[in-house]
C-alpha cells in the first residue's frame, strides 16, 4: 500500500509538470507504471560481421534525354572510398575505347554523345587511388531505346503483379523480382468474395528469367493483411530467401467466408526453388486482438537486432494487443530470439500499432529499433517508448528537421484526437512530442514527408482527412509544425513520391488529365512526374504503381508498375548533379521498400535529410 502511494504522488506531480496532458498518452506514464519492466538479454545472432546485399554498380542505359545519345548510371557504393573516380568503356566488335577523358568526380553519370551502330558494349571502372575495378558489362543498341525509359519483366500467363518485392536471389549482384498475384485484394473489413481465389508467390530473374510459383492456398484469403511476404538474405550467404506467413489445409471459415481458425505458420522459401526450407508456428490468434477482423492483421519485418544478423519478425495485431516474435534463420533452421506480447508489459501499448513495420537503429547504440506505429520496441524485445496515442495510418521515421540532432517520426493517426496531436512529429529516441497541429482531428488516413518546398527549411509534413471520419480537411506543414496553407486546394496528395531529377526536391505523379496523385493506369493512360506546383518532367509512365525505390542506376529512384502480363521498371534519363551512396545501402530506406510488399504502400524515405 506504501508504495501505491507513492506512485500515486509521483504519477499526480507529473500530471501537473505535464500541464493538462494526458500522462497516460506518454512513454512516460510506461516508465513511471514499470521502473522495473522485464529486462531481457541482448540478441546475439549466427553473424559474426553485418550481413549486407552484394551489390553490383547497377549500371543501366537509357535514351539520351535530347534523343542522341546513350545516357548511362550506375551506383555509388558504400565501400567505395569519398575519392573514388570513375571511367567509362564501350567495346565494340572487340574494339575498346575509353569514353571519359577525365575522371568522373562528382556524379556517377555520363552521356555517349556519339554511340555506335548496332551493339556495344559499355562498363564502368572505378579508381581508388591504384586500385582499379571494373563493373558488370551491359549490352546496348542504341537505335532500340525507347522514352521513356523502361526495363520490362515478362509475367507467365497474362497475370498482373498486385506486390512486388525486390532481392537478389541468385547471388549475382543484381535484384530480382518476386510478385504476388493476382493483383485483386480483400481487406479484412470488407466481405470476403470466398470464390475459391488463391494467392500465388512467383519469382523473376532481373532478365526476365522465369523461376517458380508458389499456390498459398485456401488457408491464406486473398487479402493484404492476411498474406505478408517479404524477400531478403537471412542466413547471409549472398543469395535472398522468402519469408512469408503460409497456412495448412485444416483452415476453418465461418459462414461469411472468413477464415477464424487452422494452422499457421512463418515460412521461409529457397529464392531460387521456392521450396519450402523452414516452418514454425505464428503468433497465434485469441479473442486479446479483438473481433475476427483484427485479429487477422498480420505483418513481417526485417531487423537487426545484434546488429549484424538479419533477422525476421513475424507479428500479429494492430488494434488492440499486439505480438512480435522474433526469429533468426542460420543452418536452414529458424531459431526464435524472443517472444513480445503488448498486454505483458502495460495496456497503454494497445492499439498503437501502425500499417507497416519499419526498422532501424534510433537510439546509436548500432542495433536496430522496431517502429510499431505509435510505439518503438527495443532491440531485445522490450518497449523502447509508447507515445500512447493510437492507431496512424501513416508513419515516417527519418530526418524530417535537420535543425534537430537525430530523427524524428511523423504519425497521421487515424483515431479522433482532440488534444491536437492527431498530426504530429516525435523525436525517434524518446517518443516525446516536438509538435502537434494543435486542433481537433477526426480520422486522418494518410500522411506523408517529403522536401517539395525549396523556401520552407527541412521536410514538408502533409497530410489528409478520411472523409468516413466526418472531414474532409488537408493539412500542409513546415518541419518544425508551422501552417503553410489553409488551402485544401494546395495541399498535395501523400501517395508516390520520386526522386526523379538532378536535384534534392521530391516530385510527384500526374495523371494524363493533370489529376494529382493518380494511382491505377492500368486502364491504358499514363502518368507524368513532375513537382509540386512546377513543371513535368517526365511523361508516358504506364501501370499501377506497385513500388518506387532505388534498384537501378545511381541515387535516383526507379517506378515499378504493373501492367497484365508485365513488370515496367522505369528510370530516369536526366544527368545528374551530384553523388549520393545507392538509398538501399541505408538501413531505414531499404526497411521501407521491404514493407512495400505487404501492407498499404508508403513512399521510402533514408535515415538522413534530403532536400534543398
Amino acid at each position: 500500500m506504501k508504495h501505491y502511494w507513492i506512485w500515486a504522488i509521483l504519477l499526480c506531480a507529473f500530471s501537473v509538470q505535464m500541464k493538462g496532458q494526458d500522462p497516460r498518452e506518454s512513454h512516460y506514464y510506461y516508465e513511471m507504471l514499470n521502473p522495473q519492466h522485464a529486462v531481457k538479454p541482448l540478441v546475439e545472432g549466427y553473424a559474426d560481421q553485418r550481413v549486407e546485399e552484394t551489390m553490383n554498380r547497377g549500371l543501366v542505359a537509357a535514351q539520351a534525354a535530347d534523343g542522341k545519345g546513350v545516357y548511362l548510371s550506375w551506383r555509388l557504393l558504400k565501400i567505395d572510398s569519398p575519392n573514388a573516380l570513375f571511367h567509362v568503356y564501350r567495346s565494340v566488335n572487340g574494339k575498346t575505347k575509353k569514353l571519359t577523358g577525365k575522371a568522373l568526380a562528382t556524379t556517377t553519370d555520363f552521356t555517349d554523345k556519339t554511340p555506335a551502330a548496332g551493339q556495344a558494349d559499355y562498363w564502368v571502372e572505378c579508381i581508388e587511388g591504384k586500385k582499379k575495378t571494373a563493373s558488370e558489362k551491359i549490352t546496348v543498341e542504341a537505335a532500340k531505346l525507347q522514352a521513356p525509359n523502361y526495363r520490362s519483366i515478362a509475367l507467365r500467363n497474362g497475370v498482373t503483379a498486385g506486390k512486388v518485392a525486390v532481392g537478389d536471389l541468385n547471388g549475382d549482384g543484381t535484384y530480382d523480382y518476386i510478385i504476388r498475384h493476382p493483383h485483386t485484394n480483400v481487406d479484412p473489413g470488407v466481405k470476403s468474395p470466398n470464390d475459391g481465389t488463391t494467392y500465388k508467390i512467383e519469382a523473376y530473374l532481373s532478365d526476365g528469367t522465369y523461376l517458380w510459383t508458389k499456390d498459398l492456398g485456401l488457408g491464406i484469403e486473398p487479402g493484404v493483411w492476411y498474406s505478408p511476404f517479404m524477400v531478403y538474405d537471412f542466413d547471409g550467404d549472398g543469395k535472398a530467401e522468402v519469408a512469408l506467413k503460409t497456412a495448412g489445409d485444416d483452415y476453418l471459415k465461418n459462414k461469411e467466408g472468413r477464415i477464424y481458425g487452422g494452422s499457421e505458420y512463418l515460412s521461409v522459401l529457397d529464392g531460387m526453388t521456392g521450396e519450402e526450407v523452414a516452418r514454425v508456428d505464428w503468433p497465434e490468434r485469441n479473442d486479446r486482438y479483438g473481433n475476427l477482423v483484427r485479429q487477422n492483421r498480420n505483418q513481417i519485418g526485417m531487423a537487426y537486432l545484434d546488429g549484424k544478423t538479419p533477422c525476421i519478425l513475424a507479428a500479429r495485431g494492430t488494434y488492440k494487443l499486439m505480438v512480435v516474435d522474433a526469429w533468426q534463420f542460420h543452418d536452414g533452421e529458424l531459431k526464435q530470439l524472443w517472444h513480445w506480447d503488448s498486454d505483458e508489459e502495460n495496456p497503454v501499448l494497445r492499439s498503437q500499432g501502425a500499417h507497416n513495420m519499419v526498422c532501424g537503429d534510433v537510439d546509436g547504440d548500432g542495433r536496430d529499433e522496431i517502429l510499431l506505429g505509435a510505439c518503438m520496441l527495443d532491440d531485445n524485445g522490450t518497449l523502447l517508448w509508447s507515445s500512447g496515442l493510437g492507431h496512424p495510418d501513416k508513419a515516417y521515421l527519418t530526418d524530417i528537421d535537420p535543425q534537430r540532432p537525430g530523427m524524428e517520426i511523423f504519425l497521421a493517426l487515424e483515431p479522433p484526437k482532440d488534444n491536437g496531436y492527431g498530426v504530429c512529429v516525435l523525436d525517434a529516441k524518446t517518443g516525446e512530442r516536438v509538435w502537434g497541429i494543435g486542433h481537433k482531428t477526426f480520422h486522418v488516413g494518410d500522411g506523408m514527408v517529403a522536401d517539395i518546398d525549396p523556401t520552407s527549411p527541412g521536410l514538408e509534413c502533409f497530410a489528409s482527412e478520411d472523409k468516413k471520419g466526418g472531414s474532409t480537411d488537408k493539412y500542409l506543414l513546415s518541419a518544425d509544425g508551422k501552417k503553410l496553407t489553409t488551402d485544401n486546394d494546395e495541399v498535395p496528395p501523400c501517395r508516390n513520391w520520386i526522386w526523379w531529377d538532378a536535384g534534392h526536391i521530391r516530385q510527384m505523379f500526374f495523371g494524363d488529365d493533370n489529376r494529382w496523385g493518380a494511382e491505377s493506369m492500368s486502364n491504358g493512360r499514363s502518368q507524368s512526374i513532375g513537382y509540386w506546383k512546377g513543371e513535368k518532367i517526365a511523361e508516358g509512365i504506364m501501370g499501377d504503381i506497385i513500388m518506387i525505390a532505388d534498384v537501378l542506376g545511381d541515387w535516383r529512384e526507379e517506378v515499378i508498375t504493373a501492367l497484365p502480363g508485365e513488370l515496367r521498371i522505369y528510370h530516369t534519363n536526366i544527368p545528374a548533379k551530384d553523388r549520393k551512396v545507392t538509398l538501399m545501402q541505408d538501413a531505414i530506406y531499404r526497411s521501407y521498400v521491404l514493407e512495400r510488399s505487404q501492407g498499404y504502400p508508403q513512399a521510402p524515405v533514408p535515415s538522413y535529410y534530403i532536400g534543398e
